[in-house]
C-alpha cells in the first residue's frame, strides 16, 4: 500500500511517500503554501491509498493549538479525498530530520520530518500485522 505522509505547518507541508510495498519512505518536495488541493494532486499522481498527517503533541502527550490545526487540515483532506486520512504522533520527527541533515541528507527539513513520521507509521502497521 502506498502511503503519503504529511508534516503539516502553517507555512509549508513536508511530504514523504512510501514505495508500493509500504516499507521505504522517500521525501518529496514541500508544498508551499499548505493547500489541500496540492495534496489531492499528489494523491492522484502517486496512486496513494492512505494519507497520514503528523499530529504535533506536547512531550506530555497533550494536544495544543498546532494539533488542532492539524486535525482541521485532516478534516479538509477527508472531505476532498476518497481514501483514509489518519493522524500519527509526530513528536521528535523534526529533531530526527535535523540529525538526518547533519548526516548528509539533502531533502527539505519538513519533508525529512515527514519521512521519519512515515517510517514510524509503517513500522507500527507492520507490528499490527505481525501480531
Amino acid at each position: 500500500m502506498r502511503v503519503l505522509a504529511l508534516d503539516h505547518g502553517t507555512v509549508r507541508i513536508g511530504c514523504a511517500i512510501s514505495d508500493p510495498s509500504g516499507t521505504l519512505a522517500t521525501p518529496l518536495p514541500v508544498i508551499e503554501p499548505p493547500e489541500p488541493r496540492a495534496v489531492s494532486e499528489l494523491v492522484a499522481e502517486h496512486d496513494v491509498e492512505r494519507v497520514v498527517v503528523g499530529l504535533p503533541l506536547h512531550l506530555s502527550g497533550e494536544e495544543g493549538s498546532q494539533a488542532a490545526l492539524a486535525r482541521s487540515f485532516c478534516a479538509e483532506l477527508e472531505a476532498m479525498l476518497s481514501i483514509p486520512v489518519d493522524t500519527y504522533d509526530e513528536r521528535l520527527t523534526t529533531r530526527m530530520a535535523d540529525a538526518s541533515r547533519r548526516a548528509g541528507a539533502s531533502a527539505a527539513r519538513d519533508s525529512l520530518a515527514a519521512a521519519h513520521l512515515l517510517e514510524a507509521y509503517l513500522a507500527g502497521l507492520a507490528g499490527k500485522e505481525g501480531s
